[in-house]
C-alpha cells in the first residue's frame, strides 16, 4: 500500500474509536478534535495525512516544526498547528509565527513573553495552560494547586486568550484520575477546551470530557514505517 493509503486507514481507525468512545460517553463525535502528532516523523507523513483530510496537527519542537510546516502550510492553507511541547522564551517569536495554538503555557515568564509577542505582531494565538497533574518534577506544567491563580494571571494581567487546559498523566499511573482533575480545574475556571489523551488512552480521555486528543503512533507508527490500519 502507498503511504497515503496506510495513513488514511490509520486515521479512519482512530476516528472510529473516537466515535465509539463519544457514543459510550453520550457525546457527539464532532465535540472532539483529533490532533495528529507528527513528532519525529518526516514531512511526507504529515503531508499524507493532509491529503487524507486531516487538518489539525501537533508538534513538540519549534525547530522541527519549522523544517516541516513552513512549506506544508503554504500548500495547505487551512491546516492548523498546535505546539504540544515545552516552549522556551527564546523560541516564542518563532512559535507564534508558525503555530495556531500554544498548548503548553506553564509559567509566568512564558505568559509575559507570549503577551509581549502578541502585542508586537498584532495577533494573539489561542493558548492552553499545561497542568502537571502528577506533580512530576521532571515534567513541565503548573502544579494543580497553583492552576487557578495562574489562569487568572494569564487572563487578567497578560490578557492571554486561555481557551482551556492540557495535561500529560504519569506513564505508570491510571490516567482517569488525572483527566478528572483537569476536567474539574477547567470547570471551575469556565474553560471549554481540554487537551488530554494520547494513543494509549484517548478513549478514556473522551469519557472525561476531552475536546482535543493528541494521537501520534496510532496514525504515523513508532517513528519507523507507518503501520497498517
Amino acid at each position: 500500500m502507498t503511504l497515503i493509503t496506510v495513513i488514511a486507514a490509520n486515521l479512519a481507525e482512530v476516528k472510529q474509536h473516537m466515535a465509539e468512545a463519544c457514543s459510550a460517553a453520550g457525546r457527539q463525535p464532532e465535540s472532539v478534535t483529533l490532533v495528529a502528532v507528527g513528532k519525529g516523523h518526516p514531512a511526507e507523513r504529515s503531508r499524507a495525512a493532509l491529503l487524507a483530510g486531516q487538518r489539525v496537527f501537533g508538534e513538540n519542537r519549534v525547530q522541527e516544526a519549522e523544517g516541516k510546516w513552513v512549506a506544508l502550510k503554504q500548500e495547505f492553507a487551512d491546516a492548523r498547528l498546535h505546539l504540544i511541547g515545552p516552549l522556551q522564551r527564546n523560541k516564542v517569536r518563532a512559535a507564534c509565527a508558525l503555530f495556531d495554538m500554544i498548548e503548553t503555557v506553564d509559567r509566568p515568564q512564558l505568559a509575559r513573553a507570549l503577551a509581549d509577542e502578541f502585542a508586537r505582531c498584532g495577533r494573539a494565538r489561542d493558548c492552553l495552560v499545561q497542568v502537571n497533574t502528577g506533580e512530576e518534577p521532571q515534567k513541565a506544567g503548573i502544579a494543580p494547586h497553583a492552576a487557578d491563580a495562574f489562569i487568572r494571571l494569564c487572563r487578567d494581567e497578560y490578557a492571554i486568550p486561555v481557551r482551556g487546559l492540557m495535561c500529560i498523566p504519569p506513564v505508570d499511573e491510571d490516567p482517569a484520575p488525572h483527566f478528572a482533575l483537569l476536567h474539574d480545574i477547567a470547570r471551575r475556571n469556565g474553560l471549554a477546551e481540554l487537551s488530554m489523551g494520547m494513543s494509549a488512552d484517548y478513549p478514556i480521555a473522551i469519557r472525561f470530557g476531552a475536546t482535543l486528543v493528541r494521537v501520534g503512533s496510532a496514525i504515523f507508527g513508532d517513528r519507523g514505517p507507518a503501520k497498517a490500519g
